[in-house]
């Protein structure tokens, strides 16, 4: 559908201002993880910005966040 086309164009987009200031390969691979999974990193995000709106800062909530979907992550980042 058409949503999901934009959706993963701005997910896309989020993702390469995001890795900018990685290094090369590492924002390859982010990149392509994220290409791949789409609805986990959306999530993610997602859960992130809810903690942060109860009060959490931004390096804590995405750390406890990321440490929830670890298994996912590394599935994602190994694929």
């Amino acid at each position: 559908t058409i949503y999901t086309m934009i959706k993963e164009f701005l997910l896309k987009q989020a993702v390469k201002r995001g890795t900018k200031n990685l290094p090369k390969e590492q924002a390859e691979m982010l990149t392509t993880a994220v290409e791949k999974n789409p609805e986990l990193f959306s999530k993610i995000a997602k859960e992130i910005e809810e903690l942060k709106k109860q009060g959490k800062p931004e390096m804590y909530a995405a750390l406890d966040v990321m440490k929830k979907y670890q298994k996912e992550l590394q599935a994602a980042m190994t694929k």
